[in-house]
């Protein structure tokens, strides 16, 4: 059985990434009506849906997103339901790294303060910091928008055999093998860093953590995959008691 018949059909993937933008507006790390998720639906990859154009992710539904095709003979030209950052980084990173199954793209303020310190690393302080000890890809050479292909290329190929790119002067990318998974990474990784933040904040020296025990702690992270995907069914519940329009 390949990687796409694992994934959930259309349908389900459309509600769980509405759900996703809904829990994240919810959280208030989405940035004005910028900012994209994206689902492959092909097994490749070059299918996948992808929130439409300057929509406040509070007012997403499933049925609003998009379904864009690589392989279109006219590639975006002409529509104005597609904004071409979110083109040109999701459509790279689902054409170059097809087993990123879920991409997620944020400005969260705490995740974008931390990436535009000189040192942008995510020292591992505690248990969410250190989820990310020597897992994290950084892009120090932010040049403006990412407005085209060659730039969404050169982000793709920063992760290597990561999963998670810290922009530099810019916000924080995720990648991962489903809705779930993507959610929960990305919510921490925003807790992660406002943690540092509050703690660079104290002007004390911060208690980073010895290497042996982050990269300990690291690998536990890696082995609760069903935490990260009950977190996100948590979220859909609360969702569906709030309003639970996303799912149309």
């Amino acid at each position: 059985m390949d990687n796409f018949a694992l994934m959930p059909d259309e349908r389900q993937l459309r509600i769980d990434l509405a759900a996703a933008f809904r829990a994240v507006a919810r959280l208030g790390m989405h940035e004005a009506v910028a900012n994209h998720f994206s689902a492959a639906v092909s097994p490749d990859g070059r299918k996948f849906l992808m929130n439409p154009k300057w929509r406040h992710f509070s007012r997403i539904r499933a049925s609003d997103l998009v379904l864009f095709d690589l392989d279109a003979a006219d590639g975006i030209s002409g529509r104005t339901d597609v904004d071409a950052t979110a083109w040109a980084i999701h459509g790279q990173m689902h054409k170059l790294l097809p087993q990123a199954r879920v991409v997620m793209h944020l400005h969260p303020p705490f995740a974008t303060t931390i990436a535009a310190l000189a040192d942008p690393q995510i020292k591992p302080i505690d248990q969410n910091t250190a989820r990310y000890f020597n897992r994290l890809a950084v892009d120090s050479s932010y040049a403006g928008m990412a407005d085209s292909e060659q730039e969404g290329a050169r982000l793709a190929g920063l992760l290597g055999n990561k999963s998670r790119l810290l922009m530099g002067n810019h916000g924080v990318l995720i990648t991962a093998s489903t809705v779930g998974e993507a959610f929960d990474d990305i919510y921490t990784i925003e807790r992660a860093c406002q943690i540092l933040v509050q703690a660079y904040a104290t002007g004390q020296p911060l208690k980073v953590l010895p290497d042996d025990i982050a990269e300990r702690t690291a690998q536990d992270w890696e082995q609760i995959t069903d935490f990260s995907k009950a977190h996100f069914e948590e979220m859909k519940r609360v969702l569906d008691a709030e309003d639970p329009s996303y799912a149309l």
